[in-house]
């Protein structure tokens, strides 16, 4: 790995030598213990030897010592550590900057360990931070329609309401109770998106058709407002993907269109063939946005123009960006305030 220190020969040859060296100093210290002790004692052989055993027991004693010293500090302090870094990693806190014992470029495997648990918390804290925004981001969106439930079927039941009155009050409990199963769908859509539970299941089929027939569900609500559909979809263009994700694209792509573009505005869906696919173009002349609205877009519950979030949940584009990232495409956006928004998406016949 970069920055770790490697075994060379050289290191290899080192850590030999230190064990002959070491062996060859008690050899050194015990052959002569044990001739003096044989000389002092007459030829005592046993005694000779029990001089030896004695030089070599300290001599053990002191190289168990030192052994232990430098295992303490080279294994024993950095595994604490380790341990003591992953255990507060399991009860949650992901607030860890292990540092390296040694200089970079002379790491070694504990160092490499100490920068991977560094890099792991820095994810983990990042994922519970996303995950704690989008339990509030979905408590809030819930909480709004569910309100609404709450407040207009009270006035229901207490009753003394005129006709009218009453079908204005249902048709407003069922707007909310539509909000809040589009939220729910979206929620588990973007779910198993991101878990990977659905997976695309590629396989050829007439995207002419089905982006057709995706512009044909949006043609009431677009003659609602009065909006000019134009299309240009050649008939026969044929793709190898999955019809079921390329569907959620063009529908929240179109949803978004409609839902942006005033009275009087336009939309364009455009649809030809690229060199590796198809490419799927859809233009509105609505309010547009800014740069930094445009940078963010695709982030999960945002909502640029807060004048209309009571039209959707802010889930839309973040299915379309994780569609097109699991289908291998891309997608392009080209918008300014009060010049509209074209989206192109890029979509690859192979799915890679």
């Amino acid at each position: 790995m970069k920055g770790m220190r490697r075994r060379t020969p050289v290191s290899v040859l080192a850590g030999w030598l230190t064990f002959v060296l070491t062996a060859a100093a008690v050899a050194a210290c015990a052959v002569p213990a044990y001739r003096a002790a044989y000389a002092g004692s007459g030829g005592n052989a046993w005694a000779a030897v029990g001089a030896a055993a004695g030089v070599c027991a300290v001599l053990g004693a002191v190289f168990y010592t030192i052994d232990f010293l430098r295992h303490r500090y080279m294994t024993e302090v950095p595994v604490r550590r380790i341990l003591a870094a992953t255990e507060r990693m399991m009860r949650g806190d992901f607030d860890i900057k292990l540092e390296p014992l040694h200089e970079w470029g002379k790491y070694d495997e504990f160092d490499i360990i100490a920068e991977n648990i560094n890099r792991m918390a820095a994810e983990l804290s990042q994922t519970e931070t996303l995950r704690a925004d989008f339990v509030s981001d979905v408590s809030h969106e819930i909480k709004t329609p569910v309100a609404v439930i709450r407040t207009y079927a009270s006035a229901l039941k207490d009753g003394g309401l005129g006709a009218e009155e009453r079908e204005e009050y249902v048709r407003t409990l069922l707007a909310a109770s539509e909000r809040l199963g589009k939220l729910v769908s979206d929620v588990l859509k973007l779910n198993k998106l991101e878990n990977q539970k659905l997976l695309p299941e590629v396989k050829e089929f007439d995207l002419s058709e089905s982006l057709t027939g995706c512009v044909l569900a949006y043609a009431d609500a677009a003659d609602g407002k009065g909006i000019e559909l134009e299309c240009d979809i050649p008939d026969g263009i044929r793709l190898a993907s999955d019809g079921g994700l390329c569907e959620i694209i063009w529908n929240n792509l179109l949803s978004n269109a409609v839902k942006f573009t005033d009275k009087g505005g336009k939309i364009t869906v455009r649809l030809s063939r690229c060199a590796r696919g198809a490419q799927v173009e859809i233009a509105d002349s609505g309010c547009g946005m800014d740069r930094e609205t445009g940078r963010r877009i695709f982030d999960k519950f945002y909502q640029g123009d807060k004048s209309r979030s009571g039209e959707g949940n802010g889930l839309g584009l973040a299915l379309v960006k994780r569609a097109i990232d699991m289908l291998g495409g891309d997608i392009r956006v080209v918008s300014a305030p009060g010049e509209g928004s074209r989206f192109t998406v890029t979509l690859r016949t192979d799915g890679k």
